[in-house]
């Protein structure tokens, strides 16, 4: 799996999470869930969400590194061994 398709996942889990808003203008920086009003359960759905498409375990420590699309797509792409 490559960055564009990890980067596809992030983002149809993030409109999972968040049916409202429109992905295609979500700037990548900004954060998640300021840019797409998300609160911490949504957070973690999405967290969840991604462990259980990508199989990648994300320690609470990380969730930081997980708050921007681009900081998301990263962190999973590393983590893949991408």
């Amino acid at each position: 799996m490559n960055e564009v398709d990890i980067r596809a996942v992030v983002l149809e889990e993030l409109g999972n999470i968040a049916p409202e808003a429109d992905m295609s203008t979500v700037d990548p920086k900004a954060d998640l869930r300021e840019e797409l009003d998300i609160d911490s359960m949504d957070f973690l759905n999405f967290i969840t969400a991604l462990h259980d498409r990508l199989g990648v375990n994300v320690p609470e420590l990380d969730y930081p590194k997980l708050t921007t699309v681009d900081g998301a797509v990263d962190y999973l792409r590393n983590q893949r061994g991408g």
